[in-house]
């Protein structure tokens, strides 16, 4: 009579075995998860979304797209010349911002400012330029620029998703707003007035997050900045 051998309980011990790994490997990924999001080692800007592609002519008659500024955080903002008092505080931001950006550990990323006119009828390269002047903007970090009508709008109103519109009397209403754009044509951020934090200082913090994740985001690091972004660790 055969003698039947008796069923090793090794594999069902090895399968136990690495049952209880996995719940632990499970655990310790759910609590870092939850440490993650919590703690906020990291903090980022949101990716909103992409910026939209352009092509317009600036206040010295060159061309202006947004493939020239690859590489360089922008901020827009948008107005026309003829808007007088309504743009001033528009316009002090965008000269403090300039003019306090040593203030910031850039680590040599590079900034640009560009004002986009929704008035091409009347802002021309000339004018802008003048414009530009009664302002004392330095011209060779900040550009004013527009372009054909149609395409403004759809930049501006369907990329931008900033409203714009003729009003009765000759000028536009208009939603003031700034965004700001990464190197890799990113939208990270957009603002408009009666925020909290005066908007300067918002952005000048909005530009020393973007550098500090341009510098530190490669190797392994990079990794984890993704991590940041999956959590949004938002920076306000």
């Amino acid at each position: 009579m055969a003698i039947q051998a008796a069923t090793p309980k090794r594999d069902s011990g090895l399968r136990f075995h690495w049952w209880w790994i996995l719940v632990v490997v499970g655990v310790l990924l759910v609590a870092g998860v939850f440490a993650f999001a919590i703690f906020k080692p990291i903090k980022v800007l949101p990716r909103m979304r992409l910026a939209p592609g352009f092509t317009l002519i600036d206040q010295s008659g060159q061309r202006l797209t947004s493939e020239d500024l690859r590489g360089q955080v922008v901020l827009f903002n948008f107005l026309y010349t003829g808007c007088g008092a309504e743009c001033d505080q528009m316009n002090a931001t965008m000269q403090e911002v300039q003019q306090r950006l040593g203030e910031v550990e850039l680590g040599g990323l590079p900034v640009q400012f560009v004002t986009i006119s929704f008035d091409p009828a009347h802002d021309t390269p000339e004018a802008l330029a003048r414009y530009a002047e009664s302002l004392g903007a330095d011209t060779s970090q900040w550009r004013f620029a527009t372009g054909d009508p149609a395409r403004l709008k759809e930049m501006i109103g369907g990329g931008f998703e900033v409203y714009y519109a003729p009003d009765e009397g000759g000028g536009f209403q208009f939603d003031p707003t700034f965004v700001l754009v990464d190197g890799w044509g990113i939208i990270r951020g957009k603002y408009r007035y009666q925020v909290q934090v005066r908007d300067a200082d918002r952005i000048l913090r909005h530009f020393g997050v973007l550098a500090e994740e341009v510098q530190k985001a490669t190797g392994a690091n990079k990794l984890i900045y993704e991590a940041a972004h999956l959590f949004l660790c938002y920076s306000p």
